[in-house]
């Protein structure tokens, strides 16, 4: 199947190398991503927002032979969102990778704009839950990797009205299973509303930090292999029908 692979705010293709080649050792047809902006200064990407991200997503989808799974990281969980809105007919599965579908109208976060971009804000921004499975040669690897990223599209609310509620879901978690995250999900206003609203959803504790495409790329390749595989299989049998 072909699986786009969107990165999360401050990474590009480059950041799914290893998960991209597990999945073609699984017979897959990986397409990362590297999203519009990145590492540009602000002349030339004070204009870009949310909205253009997701049309990224949605060219690729369009150029895709037959139906796609998408894949986000993080912040890429609203861009692959608003792309699934727009294409519900076309996306046969989303994998959230540490992160869950948003509600319309939300943004992915707030993060300090540093001449007209926002930088990577370095590991030791983040809570130890999130980097703890990083070591230092790890970190290093991946920091190299970082370019900025725009600075309205943290905060540019996603714009969603379509039949995403329809496109299957997964949900891979670095540290919460399923039971965890149904308990924690409702405490989070509009994000338990548009989680209760989606009909087919699964949700799998990968045992990582926040990237485990650094720190676990063989199972995570093997995690969204398994759940894209059984979209595949799904779609074969309509067709079978």
């Amino acid at each position: 199947m072909d699986i786009i692979l969107v990165p999360g705010l401050w990474l590009d293709a480059t950041s799914w190398t290893d998960v991209a080649r597990a999945l073609e050792a699984r017979g897959h047809r990986p397409i990362p991503l590297t999203l519009p902006g990145m590492g540009l200064p602000a002349a030339e990407s004070a204009r870009i927002g949310m909205a253009d991200w997701i049309d990224a997503v949605v060219v690729e989808i369009d150029r895709a032979p037959g139906p796609v799974a998408l894949v986000g990281h993080s912040g890429a969980g609203n861009v692959v969102w608003g792309a699934a809105d727009a294409r519900p007919e076309r996306v046969s599965r989303v994998v959230f990778v540490d992160t869950v579908p948003p509600p319309p109208g939300a943004g992915i976060s707030e993060f300090a704009v540093v001449d007209g971009v926002i930088p990577f804000p370095g590991w030791d921004f983040f809570p130890e839950e999130d980097v703890y499975d990083l070591d230092e040669a790890t970190r290093a690897v991946g920091a190299a990797l970082t370019r900025s990223v725009p600075a309205r599209v943290p905060t540019d609310p996603v714009r969603l009205s379509g039949g995403r509620h329809d496109v299957p879901v997964t949900i891979l978690m670095g540290s919460m299973g399923a039971t965890e995250l149904e308990a924690e999900i409702d405490k989070w206003g509009p994000y338990g509303e548009e989680y209760r609203s989606i009909r087919d959803v699964t949700v799998t504790r990968i045992g990582s930090g926040h990237w485990p495409q650094f720190s676990q790329p063989g199972r995570l390749a093997e995690l969204i292999s398994e759940s894209v595989s059984h979209s595949e299989s799904a779609v074969d049998g309509d067709d079978s029908a």
